[in-house]
């Protein structure tokens, strides 16, 4: 199913995300009544005396003589009515207005911008293809597109406490963790500072502002001396995006056939295409091992995978081997549970002849899967029901 987003739908979405982020109201309904009541009115009265952008063509909303999604024109008067007070100035001077301009990779024909190169050692080349090896969004990149993204990537060294993005800042770059360096998420929550997760010498940050044109959603902060590799937000936009759209229109119709995902909103389930991996199996290939550290789930695209389990209770025995416990076929999904239970794979899984799986890695099922966390918690007491039938306890679950 193909949606069409309504003409200046993303625009208005920016300019109150904006606002939101600039402002941070305690009431986000209240907030968006004045907003958008604002916004009306100075449709109606072509920003006479209204504090609206009525000269740049009525885009956006003007609060305190800064129009949002326009570039301010040096003579338009403050609203002194305005209870809406402008934004304390980065200390990083970075920007926070979101104008950056819109792309639609279907429209894009020819390919005529030039192409970025930072010149590499061998040995630096090196260091960055180790670096880029499991990174999700690069997985469907042809070898050519792949070229491209590794001479576009340029080396950057950090310093604790150095902010590498800002929150409410624009997208500038993409960034890929070289197995050197902890970061951590900061979100502001009730103007204070809240770390929510961490990055811990591996992984990548950044898509997000890139991908959908909205401010940086968290800041990123080193804790040690670390080392990234940078890609600038127009290759990422030449190359990655355009990949995704065809992604999409690859997995559109699979990804809406997944029961997992129907309690998702369409734009929801978009997002997940757009980090997906796939990765084919051979048949009797081990996929996942029990007992391992968990980085990502899987779906099955095509194909069979059989779940089997050692029971840790009985590890002592001679007769303790792995017994079959559930299969998965198309649009069933594994791997889930060390994800859920921050514990180690509690089964392992095995291709039944040839398997392709998409793949959602731990940084995206986090972000993106939120709403799907009580679905895949139900199943657990499923999971116990299982393990008690076949090892007369479900205390493999607990440990």
């Amino acid at each position: 199913m193909s949606i069409e987003i309504p003409a200046g739908l993303t625009e208005l979405l920016q300019g109150y995300t904006v606002e939101v982020l600039r402002q941070r109201p305690p009431d986000l309904v209240e907030f968006a009544v004045r907003y958008f009541t604002r916004l009306r009115e100075s449709k109606t009265t072509g920003g006479v005396g209204s504090g609206t952008a009525g000269k740049s063509g009525g885009k956006g909303v003007m609060f305190d003589g800064e129009p949002m999604q326009t570039e301010p024109n040096g003579d338009e008067e403050d609203d002194d009515d305005s209870d809406f007070e402008p934004p304390p100035p980065s200390r990083f001077n970075r920007r926070v207005s979101v104008c950056a301009e819109a792309y639609n990779p279907d429209e894009e024909e020819e390919d005529t911008e030039p192409r970025v190169v930072h010149p590499k050692t061998d040995e630096q080349r090196c260091r960055l293809q180790e670096a880029c090896r499991d990174i999700l969004l690069f997985k469907t990149l042809d070898q050519e597109q792949f070229s491209q993204v590794l001479d576009a990537m340029f080396e950057l060294r950090v310093q604790p406490q150095e902010h590498i993005i800002d929150q409410g800042d624009d997208g500038d770059n993409f960034y890929v963790i070289e197995r050197c360096g902890v970061f951590d998420i900061v979100v502001q929550k009730d103007g204070q500072g809240c770390c929510v997760g961490q990055y811990n010498n591996k992984g990548s940050f950044g898509e997000l502002a890139l991908m959908y044109n909205t401010p940086r959603a968290a800041t990123i902060i080193a804790t040690t001396e670390g080392a990234l590799w940078g890609l600038d937000r127009a290759t990422f936009r030449r190359l990655i995006l355009k990949n995704n759209a065809k992604k999409r229109r690859m997995y559109e119709t699979f990804i809406e056939s997944v029961p997992l995902l129907k309690s998702l909103e369409v734009s929801e389930r978009m997002k997940i295409v757009d980090v997906l991996g796939v990765k084919v199996f051979q048949d009797a290939e081990k996929i996942i091992m029990q007992g391992d550290k968990a980085d990502c789930f899987f779906i099955v695209e095509s194909g069979e995978v059989k779940i089997m389990m050692k029971s840790k209770t009985n590890a002592d025995k001679q007769d303790n081997v792995e017994v079959e416990i559930a299969r998965c076929s198309r649009g069933q999904y594994f791997g889930e549970l060390a994800l859920v239970t921050n514990k180690p794979r509690a089964a392992s899984a095995y291709a039944v002849g040839d398997v392709k799986c998409l793949i959602i890695d731990v940084q995206a099922f986090e972000r993106l899967l939120g709403p799907c966390k009580e679905i895949m918690k139900r199943n657990i007491a499923h999971y116990e029901e299982q393990l008690v039938a076949l090892f007369g306890s479900s205390m493999d679950l607990r440990d």
